[in-house]
């Protein structure tokens, strides 16, 4: 018996006669980057500009860009004129983050085909909500989500973001790593502020088991993984990264210029072997789920640039590990607070301009509020305590968003 073959939200959209009329007479743009491609590794955009059935008049291209050649956090792409097929690519990470007038008027209805990485610090969700709230101001606009895998899977871990800390690294008010796809949050964001004007549609896809134990969130053996940004180099980082992003809050390398960003960290005047051993002593159990291996590394560019660090990398490619025990976010804290333990003057978080923001404390902006960095400073403060709070934010999430799944 052949088991139906799993289908993004860009595939159903394709194959179906039904939502492929709803299209006819109307000028469609696409958000896009290197990631949206169908299960065959053709590009959205090819497959909608060669498909007679739809009108393609427009693309957006966000952080890193339609083609994702930009490398660095702050890097902006231009507009520029599509060389093959000569329609204007308008950048969502440039002069304006938010669409512009030129750029809403271009097109009726917009696809969001974007692959995110089921964390809140990350702006494709940013740039997801800022079309959600244009479409909803303009009225006479259509957003439709082509629905993608979450490959983080459906755990959740952190807390709330808190609304004087909303920025473009991360703009809506839910948990750190959220267990929803993009579908599943624009359903959600639409409801939380009352974006009744929004003609939204969420493309869902086929198949998508995201509790399937082989896989934790990605269709594993059905699609091939292609990077959504340049520092997201594999699967594995996707399942780090709502723990391992808060590195850039910090003075510590999070591994940027390496091959394996956001899978590796340290500093040179930090002993990776000592910091481990503090890690176990104090916090062993907040450690499971992953192998942590002391090494070294020198970062080619971003932060140590050239220098030597001795650093700790996080492996989850063994067959007994498990990935539902994973904590990435509760075992920073762990790696902050050793730390802080041995190194009590050791300035740990970074307050540089960071994200278009020059007043807040880049940490405080990845973590939602100060409680993550207050607790790691104050040597007083217990595990048990920073748990507390955790365990409550995300229950109050998981009870948030389980009228939202969709799979």
């Amino acid at each position: 018996m052949m088991l139906d073959k799993f289908q993004l939200g860009l595939e159903v959209l394709l194959k179906d006669k039904e939502l492929k009329a709803q299209l006819k007479g109307k000028r469609v743009a696409l958000i896009g980057h290197p990631a949206s491609t169908d299960c065959e590794l053709t590009h959205s955009l090819d497959l909608l500009m060669n498909d007679p059935e739809i009108y393609l008049v427009a693309g957006f291209g966000p952080q890193h860009g339609m083609k994702g050649e930009k490398q660095y956090n702050m890097e902006e792409s231009s507009d520029y004129i599509h060389e093959k097929y000569e329609i204007p690519i308008f950048s969502l990470y440039g002069d304006v983050r938010h669409p512009s007038k030129k750029m809403m008027e271009s097109f009726d209805v917009v696809l969001f085909d974007l692959q995110d990485i089921g964390c809140r610090i990350y702006t494709y969700l940013t740039s997801l909500v800022y079309m959600l709230e244009a479409c909803n101001e303009y009225q006479d606009k259509a957003l439709w989500v082509l629905d993608r895998p979450n490959p983080a899977g459906r755990n959740v871990e952190g807390s709330y973001l808190l609304p004087n800390l909303e920025s473009f690294v991360g703009a809506a008010p839910l948990l750190m790593r959220h267990g929803l796809t993009s579908g599943e949050i624009a359903n959600w964001y639409k409801q939380k502020k009352n974006l009744d004007n929004l003609d939204l549609k969420v493309v869902r896809m086929s198949n998508y088991n995201p509790n399937e134990a082989s896989s934790y969130g990605w269709p594993d053996g059905d699609l091939p993984w292609v990077n959504p940004s340049p520092n997201i180099p594999n699967l594995a980082s996707t399942k780090m990264f709502s723990g391992t992003v808060l590195l850039e809050g910090t003075r510590i390398s999070e591994g940027r210029g390496t091959t394996i960003p956001l899978q590796v960290f340290g500093a040179p005047e930090l002993d990776a072997e000592s910091i481990y051993r503090e890690m176990v002593e104090i916090k062993e159990d907040w450690l499971k789920g992953c192998y942590l291996r002391t090494c070294f590394f020198e970062p080619t560019f971003n932060k140590h640039q050239g220098v030597n660090c001795s650093g700790i990398q996080i492996h989850l490619d063994h067959k007994y590990l498990l990935h539902s025990e994973f904590r990435p976010y509760r075992l920073m804290a762990v790696y902050f607070r050793a730390i802080r333990n041995l190194y009590p003057s050791y300035e740990i978080w970074h307050s540089f301009h960071y994200e278009y923001e020059k007043e807040k404390m880049p940490i405080d902006m990845l973590t939602g509020s100060s409680f993550y960095r207050e607790w790691v400073d104050n040597q007083d403060a217990t595990f048990e305590e920073l748990d507390t709070f955790l365990l409550s934010e995300e229950q109050l999430w998981l009870e948030e968003r389980a009228d939202f799944l969709l799979y």
